[in-house]
């Protein structure tokens, strides 16, 4: 979530299988690395701790073990499970909202404890016209277009002729 253009919380959804395959992949240790950097963050498991040692395709003291380490070394990052995917939904929401209350509170704060990442970049303009439309048109301008494969340039330089606020397509 952004406030004055700063990503400053996250949360990261996962099942109790997501969780282990991320945990013993590797990737779970990148992912709250990535989150310990935003004021604000935490990660949210869709059922109960219980359900860890109920594994049996992997040791449960391996997973129990590797949640400790990570709760460990990014102690800002709070593991919170939620017995049901609809409580995970609830509680994430609510977090999502009390701190985003509170970044836009105590700026001042939110910029002592790191800031957020400061997002620069714009966001990407939205989807240009499909092929399926910029055929259509050229069939309407009395242009012979194939009806499948890549658009010959000048079919896409009709097009857009025609209709100069549209962002150029991808030829397909």
């Amino acid at each position: 979530m952004t406030v004055a253009g700063r990503l400053v919380v996250a949360v990261e959804r996962k099942s109790v299988a997501d969780l282990v395959s991320s945990l013993t992949g590797g990737k779970l240790a990148y992912a709250l690395a990535d989150l310990a950097s935003l004021p604000r963050a935490a990660l949210v498991v869709e059922d109960r701790y219980s359900a860890v040692f109920g594994l049996d395709w992997v040791r449960p003291a391996i997973v129990a073990d590797g949640l400790a380490e990570l709760q460990v070394r990014w102690p800002n990052v709070p593991t919170v499970f939620c017995e049901t995917r609809a409580l995970a939904e609830e509680w994430t929401y609510r977090y999502l909202a009390a701190a985003y209350a509170w970044a836009e509170a105590e700026p001042d704060a939110v910029a002592r404890i790191g800031g957020g990442i400061l997002l620069s970049t714009p966001a990407p303009p939205g989807p240009g016209p499909t092929t399926a439309e910029i055929r259509a048109g050229a069939r309407a301008q009395g242009l012979t277009v194939a009806d499948r494969g890549r658009l010959r340039p000048d079919i896409l330089d009709a097009y857009h002729t025609a209709h100069p606020q549209a962002a150029p397509a991808e030829a397909q």
